[in-house]
């Protein structure tokens, strides 16, 4: 019998009222607690009893019981003042059966009939404070209604950091309520549970692959608003761990052939029940991002995308150990992506591309008929709907208007536009070889930046002969700028080998116009240029700036710091925070990633060169603004080591992208890097978090430098190695 009654009195306790989270707080620290203390009581991580007291997580059984034994313990004995603070409430995670009002996000869009809103509270803050700060507030909820099955009991939000930048909108989105996305999750006892970005936890009632997708749309409440008025909603996303596939009938695993494939086989027992369903897949099929929809009714989208974790759709090249955190955790990570970027749709690449689009619709509503209906009508600022033809310099070999050239002809810079990123180096002078230390600055996110301000084509090129040069006309221009002299200890700004040319070559329009800056005349042969053209990726830029420097300022590094202070800030801010790090390195995947997407090249098999690739059918595929983004960004490095060179008499040694390294009598970029009261080189090198500026790269002797060269070869560019020193034959294509 006292094993019955044991049981019981676990049953109760594992549904004990909690204080909010703020009242938590003030317990263990008026008991003297450490977070530490009370994380190796219950055997949890201290991130963990962080997260409970901020309100973006809830314990569950069994340390759940144990929780609120220590909170009704301390209660006992440090009551709360009458001050206003809150009693303790029940905070138990949610389940079909626990009546609670659901809050909402806060978005811009405007809100569904009230009929179809159950209950609104105030926003849950979705950015994740730095683990030494721990202040929370508890906030109310206003219940309008009971809610629906599967709806979230509302969780006070946490108090922000006062250096902490929010990434929520201002205004509440009811439909959205729940966030961008849900981590689904099983547990042992086969309950299925959806973990959203804002530390909710709702209950998941489908039993099938099918009405899971069913509640997506219609109970869980999922989902972002436009960031565009002419733009659509994003569809709601749901994450499915292992526990979470395998419960819905997918493996946890592909097989290899699977796997080559990137998707499910037709005949699949998980297809087959979305068929049934009327549910319809697009070409990507049941892969890693799948999306599964019904053909839309009117301006209603019916669409809900899958990302399924154990299918390797989280890529630990971008998105490091994300897939492993636990459902809350990786909640709140993507969660905060898709905030302060945009809910994933797939790899960072495609998630950079997809940002244009959203930021830039290639349509919008026109003005009303004669009979009152709107029609579809080309947005401007846009890239359209349609895709266009590149010229043919742009076109990458293999492309459909390359056909006619004999078969494994090589074309040269006379034939194609070839503006790609630095690889250059040189050797040392005998002046450098007696400085101590090589040291690497890097410019941060060096492509948003060169995306700044660019006036790239929006429309097809237009084929002109012996055009006069025009700086402000994006285009591809023939022209000889072999004649132009510059310094040999300065790579070349007109080729990515930093070599000097030796003939007409096709350039984008930055580098001729920074041939014309450096007092140049240019007399181009012909050219292709866009009369229709804008700032297209102003917007992308922007948004993608913001969610780099509210994450860096997560991460304790801010804008305005002093040089020295921000070069301490950086050298420990991946620890301040190893989630909020992943979060940093996919922001910035996202960045090259979308300026790659420009140009896709073919993948997978059966393709053979002339014969189209699908990515020739997006109006996204531009090789032009990849091009123009390039050249910017290797004529404003080049800029910036002229101005450098010119005010000291220092040059780079090396040179990889965004990377320059220089020699230097001490180990800091300090050391060579002019600052006069405080303030940089205008218009050089400035250290700082922002886009354009730079940050310390890494630090190695100059005798290492002789060391790795003598061993594999003196053409080695130092810069790819500077971070951490190490060198393989593997590295070096050797």
């Amino acid at each position: 019998m006292s094993e019955l009654f044991d049981a019981v009195d676990a049953l109760v306790a594992s549904r004990s009222p909690l204080p909010p989270p703020a009242e938590r707080k003030r317990l263990r620290q008026a008991h003297g607690l450490t977070l530490d203390e009370v994380a190796g009581a219950l055997d949890v991580r201290r991130a963990t009893v962080s997260g409970w007291e901020a309100g973006r997580t809830e314990p569950r059984p069994p340390e759940r019981e144990a929780y609120a034994r220590l909170l009704r313990q301390l209660g006992e004995l440090y009551p709360a003042p009458a001050d206003g603070i809150l009693p303790a409430q029940d905070t138990a995670v949610p389940r079909t059966d626990t009546p609670a009002p659901a809050p909402a996000e806060a978005h811009t869009s405007p809100a569904p009939d009230p009929a179809t809103v159950t209950a609104t509270v105030t926003a849950p803050d979705t950015t994740r404070p730095r683990p030494v700060v721990n202040d929370t507030t508890a906030t109310t909820a206003t219940t309008a209604a009971p809610p629906r099955p599967g709806a979230a009991v509302a969780k006070p939000a946490p108090k922000k950091p006062a250096r902490e930048k929010s990434a929520a909108p201002a205004a509440a989105d009811p439909r959205f309520a729940n966030g961008p996305l849900a981590v689904i999750d099983t547990d042992s006892d086969g309950r299925v549970s959806a973990y959203c970005a804002g530390g909710l936890i709702l209950d998941v009632p489908a039993k099938s692959l099918p009405s899971l997708v069913e509640w997506a749309l219609t109970e869980a409440r999922l989902g972002a608003p436009r960031l565009s008025h002419h733009g659509r909603d994003a569809d709601p996303l749901l994450v499915l761990t292992d526990a979470a596939a395998t419960r819905y009938g997918l493996p946890a695993r592909l097989s290899d052939e699977e796997r080559h494939a990137g998707r499910l086989p037709e005949d699949h027992k998980a297809v087959k029940q979305l068929t049934r369903a009327d549910w319809q897949l697009t070409r990507r099929g049941l892969g890693p991002w799948a999306w599964i929809y019904r053909p839309a009714q009117g301006s209603r989208r019916i669409c809900v995308q899958l990302c399924v974790l154990g299918w390797d759709a989280l890529d630990p090249r971008s998105w490091g150990h994300a897939a492993s955190l636990p459902p809350a955790e990786l909640a709140h990570l993507l969660g905060t992506y898709a905030t302060r970027v945009i809910t994933p749709r797939g790899s960072t690449a495609v998630n950079g591309l997809e940002l244009m689009t959203a930021l830039h619709p290639p349509t919008r509503a026109g003005a009303p008929d004669a009979d009152g209906r709107r029609h579809s009508e080309y947005n401007p600022g846009s890239l359209g709907s349609a895709p266009v033809d590149c010229a043919p310099p742009e076109a990458p070999d293999g492309h459909p208007l390359l056909a006619g050239l004999p078969r494994f002809h090589q074309r040269g810079p006379a034939e194609m536009l070839l503006e790609e990123a630095y690889d250059w180096a040189r050797p040392l002078t005998d002046d450098e070889y007696h400085r101590r230390f090589l040291v690497g600055i890097d410019v941060n996110m060096a492509f948003a930046a060169g995306a700044n301000g660019a006036v790239v084509g929006l429309g097809a090129p237009v084929h002109v002969k012996s055009p006069a040069f025009d700086p402000k006309t994006p285009g591809s221009w023939l022209v000889d700028l072999s004649h132009v002299e510059l310094d040999p200890r300065l790579p070349n700004p007109f080729t990515p080998t930093g070599e000097r040319p030796d003939g007409p070559a096709w350039y984008a329009t930055p580098s001729v116009a920074y041939a014309v800056e450096l007092g140049h005349a240019v007399a181009p042969a012909e050219a292709y240029v866009r009369p229709e053209n804008g700032r297209y990726l102003d917007a992308w830029y922007q948004r993608l700036r913001d969610a780099y420097i509210a994450t860096m300022a997560d991460l304790g590094v801010t804008v305005g710091m002093e040089p020295q202070a921000f070069l301490d800030a950086m050298a420990r801010h991946k620890r301040t925070d190893p989630d909020l790090a992943v979060l940093l390195s996919v922001i910035k995947a996202t960045v090259k990633g979308g300026i790659g997407k420009l140009r896709e090249r073919p993948r997978g098999g059966g393709w053979r060169p002339g014969q189209p690739w699908p990515a020739l059918q997006r109006p996204t595929w531009r090789p032009d603004i990849r091009a123009a983004v390039i050249s910017r960004t290797r004529v404003n490095m080049h800029r910036k080591m002229l101005k450098l060179a010119r005010a000291t008499g220092q040059y780079p040694v090396a040179v990889l992208s965004d990377c320059a390294v220089y020699a230097s009598d001490g180990p800091s970029p300090l050391d060579f890097l002019p600052y006069e009261d405080g303030k940089p080189l205008k218009g050089g090198f400035q250290l700082g978090v922002s886009p354009g500026m730079v940050k310390h790269e890494g630090t190695q002797t100059v005798l290492w430098s002789e060391e790795v060269r003598e061993q594999y070869g003196q053409d080695l560019n130092l810069a790819r190695y500077i971070k951490d020193g190490n060198v393989t034959a593997k590295d070096d294509g050797q």
